[in-house]
């Protein structure tokens, strides 16, 4: 009997402590938009492990609407809302369906995102460009419009994270829309967090780099197998893509009290990439 007491003792302290982690973020609400698949979607799952209520936010109905359905299955609390972030008034709309439904936002992540077409300068049209532009760049500014409106009049603070990339450093031919468009976010992002920061709410900039999601499959469709495999991942420190998960557990990390001396900063999750290139 007393050599048990020391293990159940230990077993109670785990799950007290566990139970302290996910009380830190229950029943905050999260708003992550793009979480139809990849980044997003990991996110929305990895909140809501974390007892968050969560409110997803695309353009694919059918991919939001499984992901609700799986949250809920496992006894977590989710909604959609199918959204065009480069339309202010889709963007408007989402924000207030998070209200209506939960009665308040404490997180939003803003991963939606494209890559659009890889055309030389020369060939680039400028329909191509401003739809790259009006999702990724734009469509940042109207989240965080709105975002930030319903965060300051139900004053309970909060924190943004926007979604860049490596390549809001690093450019490469044929990318000059996408470059643009993040690189536009680490300005956007600083500006916005001078303005929020004093007021309670936080905003950062997180820049994934190589990770096995729907876009990266389609990068190495465009750039093969071969090229992918022994020319992008050896530069990669950790000598593979990252998975969509570890990018999630860097975003609860913005948005938990445990960065809270954190804002206009960006962190960078690239396994080491950009230390490379």
């Amino acid at each position: 009997m007393t050599i048990n007491k020391p293990i159940t003792k230990s077993l109670l302290d785990i799950n007290q402590q566990k139970k302290k982690q996910m009380s830190n973020m229950a029943e905050k609400v999260v708003l992550i938009t793009g979480a139809s698949s990849g980044i997003g979607r990991a996110t929305a799952e990895a909140f809501a492990a974390k007892g968050a209520h969560i409110v997803v936010a695309a353009r694919r109905k059918a991919e939001l609407e499984s992901l609700v359905a799986s949250i809920r299955e496992k006894g977590g609390k989710a909604t959609a809302i199918t959204t065009d972030v480069s339309v202010a008034r889709s963007v408007e709309q989402m924000v207030d369906h998070t209200i209506e439904v939960f009665g308040r936002l404490d997180y939003a992540i803003n991963n939606a995102g494209i890559e659009g077409k890889f055309f030389g300068i020369t060939d680039l049209s400028e329909e191509d460009w401003d739809q790259v532009i009006d999702i990724n760049l734009k469509g940042t500014f109207l989240c965080m419009k709105y975002e930030a409106q319903a965060m300051l009049k139900l004053g309970h603070g909060g924190a943004i994270v926007n979604i860049g990339s490596v390549n809001s450093f690093l450019g490469f031919p044929t990318g000059s829309a996408y470059v643009t468009s993040k690189h536009g976010l680490i300005g956007l992002t600083s500006s916005v967090s001078a303005e929020l920061a004093p007021k309670g709410i936080r905003v950062n900039l997180l820049c994934p780099g190589v990770t096995d999601t729907p876009m990266h499959q389609r990068l190495r469709g465009i750039v093969g197998d071969d090229l992918y495999d022994k020319g992008l991942l050896p530069t990669v420190h950790l000598q593979r893509a990252g998975r969509p998960e570890e990018i999630a557990k860097a975003i609860i990390f913005l948005c938990s009290d445990e960065s809270s001396y954190i804002s206009g900063s960006t962190l960078t999750v690239d396994g080491g990439l950009t230390l490379t290139m």
